[in-house]
């Protein structure tokens, strides 16, 4: 159940009360502005303003018998309202409701995204500052590569979410908008000022064309953000479910009093949060297509799109918010093994370093086919029979004729890895102090 990954606030966005509280919202901003025009008494403007209200229970029983979700909430706001309630919806398709109040829904729950990633950002800082300098080993294809910084692979991470608060401030922009436009956008029941004014009221711009809804290209990309979030947060839980594998155990989740890892196996240790992260990643992800789907409807509008929004915004959202949290907590809480880390720089006796000695070789005037074929034969012969590289490179003959005692040591050198980190940073960081 959804539920199970709802926090409250997130979760209060997409309720059913927030909705329909959103839709009296637009309604409300609409008699004022006809109001404004002359078209409502003030005095009924004030009885509706002082009266409007709705039941979702009285909604939800009107909406057994009409079949028709604004319909229903239309009749409850007028019982509260009474007799005055004929000015309420006046010139408006359920659309014009609908569409400018999901805007505003969508805001506020893109506002708290937004909000929440820079607790994120802000722990993946903290933490890079504090592992800048020490080292791992590097991966590419899974396979060891040569050393970097635990760090700096969290600097990576810190950008990456950088990207994505300015992704989320472009989709605000986005879907900033709202429609008063009538049946199929073309005002033929209310002046544009109508539209003008109430926008303004709400906070959103007028779409400067809409068909009976505006274009679901804003709210694809919406969703696409999201996506792309989820996919970050993904790709982070996958790197560290990758770090707690027994034989690697550089990083792990932390481990609560009283948690187990398995019903069978009370050794188990397993990093349950970071797998459901990826889980639900992929349910938000997948999200995204039905959204892709809805842009295509039907002419100026057909219903198409209506069920599966109901769906993939609130899921999409308290699924996003659910992630997001679990992410900057487990970050804050991981147990980095740096002893480990070590272990594991030295795991495949000293193969991370053959590019150094590839180059230094080149240095001497060796072409490169010649370099790379010495430094390939004693890196096949370490690897295939457990042997130390560096030794290996020394008892080379054919290359102790072209590198000193010196030059070799100096291959096999972790400090020439870390030389260049503090520019890495201040890329990064330089413009934020």
């Amino acid at each position: 159940m959804i539920e199970r990954y709802t926090r409250p606030e997130m979760g209060a966005i997409w309720t059913e009360e927030n909705k329909y509280r959103k839709w009296l919202d637009v309604e409300l901003a609409v008699c004022e502005a006809w109001a404004e025009a002359g078209e409502i008494p003030p005095q009924s403007l004030q009885k509706i303003k002082e009266k409007a209200g709705f039941s979702v229970k009285k909604i939800e029983e009107i909406e057994k018998v009409v079949k028709h979700d604004v319909i229903a909430f239309l009749t409850s706001v007028a019982e509260k309202v009474g007799e005055d309630s004929r000015f309420i919806h006046l010139g408006l398709t359920s659309y014009d409701v609908v569409d400018t109040s999901l805007s505003l829904l969508i805001r506020e729950a893109l506002e708290k995204v937004q909000k929440d990633l820079h607790p994120l950002k802000e722990t993946l800082k903290e933490q890079a500052l504090q592992y800048k300098k020490t080292v791992m080993v590097g991966r590419t294809h899974g396979v060891h590569a040569e050393p970097i910084t635990f760090g700096v692979k969290l600097l990576v991470w810190y950008e990456e979410v950088k990207r994505h608060l300015h992704r989320i401030q472009n989709a605000l922009e986005v879907i900033g908008y709202g429609r008063i436009s009538g049946s199929v956008g073309t005002y033929i029941h209310l002046d544009p000022k109508i539209e003008v004014y109430a926008l303004k009221k709400l906070g959103l711009k007028p779409a400067k064309v809409s068909t009976q809804v505006l274009q679901r290209d804003r709210h694809a990309e919406v969703l696409f953000v999201l996506a792309l979030l989820a996919a970050s947060l993904d790709k982070f839980a996958v790197e560290l479910r990758h770090h707690q594998k027994t034989e690697v155990l550089e990083l792990e989740e932390s481990f609560t009093k009283g948690q187990k890892g398995s019903s069978s196996m009370p050794h188990k240790k397993n990093p349950v949060r970071a797998e459901r992260i990826s889980g639900l990643a992929r349910v938000i992800r997948t999200n995204l297509l039905a959204a892709m789907e809805n842009i295509c409807l039907w002419h100026e509008r057909d219903i198409s799109h209506s069920s599966t929004e109901r769906i993939i915004f609130p899921d999409s959202f308290i699924l996003t918010d659910f992630i997001l949290a679990e992410t900057t907590d487990i970050i804050k809480n991981w147990k980095v093994n740096t002893d480990r880390m070590e272990e594991n720089v030295n795991l495949t006796r000293g193969l991370i370093f053959s590019q150094s000695v590839l180059l230094a070789l080149m240095k001497k005037d060796v072409t490169r086919e010649q370099a790379y074929q010495l430094v390939q034969k004693n890196s096949l012969k370490a690897w295939n029979e457990s042997r130390d590289f560096k030794e290996l490179i020394q008892s080379d003959q054919e290359i102790g004729k072209i590198l000193s005692e010196k030059e070799i040591d100096a291959c096999f050198s972790l400090e020439p890895y870390l030389s260049q980190i503090d520019y890495i940073f201040e890329k990064v960081l330089g413009d934020e102090s």
